[in-house]
């Protein structure tokens, strides 16, 4: 999955929380379902409310989501074509999609390189996060 608004199997409580830190309509991201194997969930933010809707994926491999009774079935070949489509005004969706939630990306620890990201301001001994190569 190549999207960077999919977050594999979160929680739909950790899915709550990152979309309510966003705390903008029209938030959303992509999780795995925890009901439904191989399906996923279209998250979108509203009003305080999660709104969930089921990815689900043919036997041909296109992707469609279950939206309101009565819209029409759309297939689309990725979800990036899903996620583009859904931007668009009245789509049946409870708002349309404006703000993609990222996630994270953690780099692979390793125990000799340090964490770029790691603040080493407030560090008292330094020596720790050297790194001696052998001469």
């Amino acid at each position: 999955m190549d999207t960077p608004v999919y977050h594999g199997p979160i929680s739909r409580t950790t899915c709550e929380e990152l979309l309510s830190k966003k705390n903008k309509d029209g938030s959303y991201l992509i999780r795995d379902s925890e009901t439904i194997a191989g399906a996923l969930c279209l998250c979108v933010y509203k009003h305080r409310i999660v709104y969930t809707y089921r990815i689900l994926q043919t036997h041909q491999g296109l992707y469609t989501l279950q939206t309101s009774q009565g819209v029409e079935e759309r297939f689309f070949t990725n979800l990036q074509d899903l996620v583009t489509h859904y931007k668009k005004k009245n789509q049946g969706l409870a708002t349309h999609l404006r703000h993609g939630v990222k996630r994270k990306e953690m780099p692979p620890p390793s125990p000799h390189i340090p964490d770029e990201g790691a603040d080493y301001e407030n560090v008292e001994d330094m020596s720790e996060y050297v790194v001696v190569l052998p001469s």
